[in-house]
């Protein structure tokens, strides 16, 4: 068969090449002068998960100038990044580093289920890798996208510094990239900075602090109370200023460091190792752009007794001011300075988890039980297609069939997809159920595009189940004990900001699509774009 086009020759190939080049030089932004300005000797990437312009405009009152006031007043920013469905902080954090979806990057959540094993695992699992200072076996091999910090190393011929530090190791793992100098995270039995071999650098702040002061130690003593009067907290009800909260981690609670995780106090942690990488690696102070990438959180508390958590999240919010502040205030004393640095922060959509209202108020309130819910299924299809395990599996609010059985059994796995999904669409607790052949075909949701570009194939189940909301899932397959929670409908944009040297502050508002953030971030720089990125910069 003769091909449809005339392959390009080299001649033309060249002339394209050229001129792609020659429209990248002309669209890099001048001075008023004409000059090129120059560019930043340091980039430091911010992803905030739940990050919420609501109580950004609420609290701007009681924060100081210069940190999150300092963005909102003097950068670029985007009141609503777009992810297109609730993604959790692993997912939306490769969005935000790659430019692309997820089922480009290949990164769905924090967990995927492993059909093979039938265990749930790391989205970034790796059994070729070992780990410092954790038994966990993680890498970035799963992320099938280039991300910022790889074309930035790239652009440097690796003589550029990209480190990343978050409080879990998914995050840790996307922000450092595969082209990473290291990246560290705190592991959840432990409390110890982790990371893992597949990155040759191990720098000593985390290692001094695994020494010298373990989290396990500082928890023993550390309690969370309010920063401020709580009379100065806007919008709340009498009665939650007559008792204000107070957190403890203590070593009787299995779940210290996790809950530890879910505080301030790992941002004020992160700040304080961040300021120690700036000065001790002399960050930004070398021929080559360096990169700092960094993980924070203020996703509501849902370790306390109370599922009303407003003052947590305010006082959150506060102590996240108040962090970013003193890492500007380290970047101009030890890096350096401000006016040689772009700092781009993403948010990520809020949890769709919060603790159940007490009963007295009479939401509607139900339990959805995975293995309930599997087991029926099962029968179900036993009785339509003979004995047999049929089901493998549930994780994430999706089924997994046992495609080897239905292979061997010469059934239609597409029929079966779709049994299914009518059965658990009958199911108490269940809203919707949508086989992948309807993601793949945007038959799904009210957003059918967004969900298809959100749902990578590989890992994806072979029925997607909407739990409703109000509704508890039981049966949590994961190995460690989790507070009781109750789901809420799914959050998809969150705010973002760019506080860039010669750049004068400006809002975009609307949705604006969260993929084009990596893109503009790497003009703004002179680089490539990550390689799955497709949209063009934003431009103003």
């Amino acid at each position: 068969m003769k091909p449809l086009h005339r392959p390009l020759t080299t001649s033309v190939v060249a002339l394209l090449v050229a001129t792609a080049t020659l429209s990248a030089v002309a669209q890099a932004r001048r001075q008023p002068d004409g000059t090129r300005p120059q560019r930043p000797s340091l980039v430091v990437g911010i992803v905030v998960e739940g990050l919420s312009m609501d109580y950004l405009e609420l609290l701007k009152p009681e924060f100081t100038d210069g940190g999150l006031r300092r963005l909102m007043d003097a950068g670029i920013t985007i009141s609503d990044l777009d992810y297109g469905t609730g993604l959790d902080g692993a997912a939306a954090t490769a969005v935000v580093f790659t430019g692309t979806s997820p089922s480009v990057n290949g990164i769905p959540s924090r967990t995927v289920y492993d059909p093979e094993t039938r265990r749930v695992v790391s989205a970034v699992n790796d059994p070729a890798t070992i780990g410092n200072f954790t038994d966990e076996t993680l890498s970035p091999k799963a992320l099938t996208a280039s991300t910022l910090a790889d074309e930035l190393r790239i652009d440097a011929g690796g003589l550029g510094y990209v480190y990343a530090i978050a409080p879990n190791a998914p995050e840790a793992i996307i922000m450092g990239g595969h082209a990473g100098n290291s990246a560290f995270w705190i592991n959840d039995v432990t409390g110890k900075w982790a990371t893992t071999t597949y990155y040759k650098d191990l720098p000593t702040p985390p290692q001094t602090i695994n020494h010298r002061e373990p989290t396990d130690s500082r928890l023993d003593t550390l309690q969370w109370t309010p920063i401020i009067s709580v009379d100065r907290l806007p919008d709340l009800p009498g009665y939650k200023k007559l008792y204000p909260f107070r957190h403890t981690f203590p070593r009787q609670n299995a779940n210290r460091y996790v809950a530890y995780k879910n505080s301030p106090a790992v941002n004020a942690d992160i700040t304080r190792l961040a300021s120690d990488y700036i000065g001790i690696l002399n960050l930004g102070k070398r021929d080559n752009i360096d990169m700092l990438n960094l993980g924070y959180s203020v996703q509501p508390f849902i370790h306390g007794r109370d599922a009303d958590n407003r003052p947590e999240t305010m006082d959150a919010y506060l102590r996240l001011d108040r962090n970013l502040a003193s890492l500007f205030d380290a970047i101009d004393a030890k890096g350096p300075g401000m006016d040689h640095t772009l700092v781009f922060i993403a948010g990520t959509p809020l949890t769709n988890r919060t603790r159940r209202d007490d009963e007295k108020w009479g939401t509607p309130f139900g339990e959805f039980s995975s293995r309930k819910a599997v087991s029926l299924l099962n029968m179900y299809l036993m009785a339509l297609y003979g004995n047999g395990e049929w089901v493998s599996g549930y994780h994430n609010g999706q089924i997994y069939l046992n495609h080897k059985l239905i292979k061997e059994r010469d059934k239609n796995l597409s029929e079966i997809r779709g049994e299914s999904a009518r059965f658990l669409t009958r199911m108490s607790g269940v809203t919707s159920a949508w086989t992948i052949d309807d993601v793949i075909d945007r038959r799904a949701t009210e957003r059918p595009d967004a969900m298809r570009r959100n749902t990578p194939v590989q890992t994806a189940g072979d029925v997607i189940v909407s739990i409703a909301p109000g509704w508890q899932e039981t049966d949590d397959d994961s190995d460690m004990e989790r507070p009781q929670t109750t789901l809420r409908a799914a959050t998809t944009v969150a705010p973002a900001f760019i506080l860039a040297p010669g750049e004068a502050p400006r809002t975009i508002g609307g949705a604006v699509d969260a993929r084009v953030l990596a893109p503009t971030v790497a003009g703004m720089l002179r680089i490539r774009s990550p390689n799955g990125a497709s949209l063009p910069r934003l431009r103003w």
